[in-house]
């Protein structure tokens, strides 16, 4: 028997392009906002400095700096990583409403990024509270056997040779691969389910994975083949991505590599060859989003956010429209 999630990704791929189609600039703009807090794209920010606090620290002083210069340094220190983690914790949250964004773009078919944030930041406050509580999880499945490894390790003697080392790394490895992949399954299906879920049917994160693990325990090859099909799809895509801004910045930039402008090249790669990379990142995003949308509808009719999207794909392309062959339009 055929699967929904092979089948739905032709119309994901038509889907998208009438989504992207015709080039409208305010439109990818927009979508370009939402691309870079949900797929994660951004740039570096170069930081250098050779004074603090106003005076220059005279290289002959390297190994007896001052108390006065190790403390100010050690509050520079503290006091960028707290601006990072604040920066962090806003950039997740901001994330998790575009992704409420993004469904929303997704199906309605039009995108308005002030509107939907507006709308929808308290179930991203939801599910930034929701990914910080899974991050920490996953942070002490790791941990706890680790500390109980080390422990036991120093409590019986302590490292006496390779041997326990090269124990404690294979038993670490896998455990630490496990959860990688468990979070991620759970990260991606909370992204690409149970956020349409909460957008359909206004319930909690917790409640919207337990109406949706309804549908995933009886449909798991589904979820299975669009798991694996979302890999490589973005395994491609991202292929792509790296290959189109290699190109522009060795097109543009390339001259002046030869000159030794190494600088000049490496800042031109998040410039040019970020936009022009920004094709392959909208189109990945469309596709699996609009593939998990129909996915969704094709395997619970009731948690259908896109039903007359389907229908106008599939009519056009002389195919069934009616999702997981039941449901509304079935009657």
């Amino acid at each position: 028997m055929a699967l929904h999630a092979v089948n739905d990704l032709e119309d994901a791929f038509a889907a998208t392009r009438a989504f992207l189609l015709p080039l409208d600039a305010g439109r990818w703009l927009r979508l370009a906002v939402v691309a870079f807090f949900v797929g994660g794209v951004g740039g570096n920010v170069p930081t250098s400095g050779t004074q603090f606090g106003g005076e220059t620290v005279d290289p002959g002083q390297i190994g007896t700096t001052p108390p006065d210069v190790t403390g100010r340094v050690l509050t520079l220190i503290l006091l960028v990583g707290a601006v990072l983690a604040i920066l962090g914790l806003l950039l997740g949250f901001v994330g998790s409403v575009m992704e409420f964004v993004l469904v929303r773009s997704l199906r309605e078919e039009e995108v308005h990024v002030r509107r939907y944030f507006g709308e929808h930041w308290r179930a991203g406050a939801r599910l930034f509270g929701f990914r910080i509580a899974l991050t920490l999880l996953g942070g002490v499945l790791v941990a706890l056997p680790i500390l109980a490894l080390v422990f036991g390790v120093v409590g019986s003697g302590g490292f006496d040779g390779p041997g326990r080392v090269l124990g404690l790394v294979l038993l670490l490895v896998p455990l630490a691969v496990l959860v990688g992949v468990v979070f991620s399954l759970v990260n991606g299906f909370t992204t690409f389910f149970v956020v349409p879920v909460m957008l359909l049917e206004g319930g909690g994160v917790l409640a919207s994975w337990r109406r949706f693990s309804r549908t995933l325990r009886s449909e798991w090859r589904e979820y299975l083949a669009f798991a694996v099909l979302t890999f490589v799809l973005t395994l491609i895509l991202g292929t792509m991505v790296g290959f189109v801004v290699g190109i522009v910045a060795l097109l543009v930039f390339g001259p002046l590599v030869l000159l030794g402008f190494v600088g000049v090249a490496t800042a031109g790669v998040f410039g040019p060859g970020g936009g022009a990379a920004s094709l392959p990142i909208l189109l990945a995003l469309g596709v699996v989003g609009l593939l998990a949308l129909l996915v969704l509808g094709d395997t619970d009719a009731d948690l259908d956010l896109v039903s007359e999207r389907r229908r106008t794909i599939r009519a056009g392309s002389g195919a069934d429209s009616t999702p997981g062959g039941s449901g509304p339009e079935s009657a």
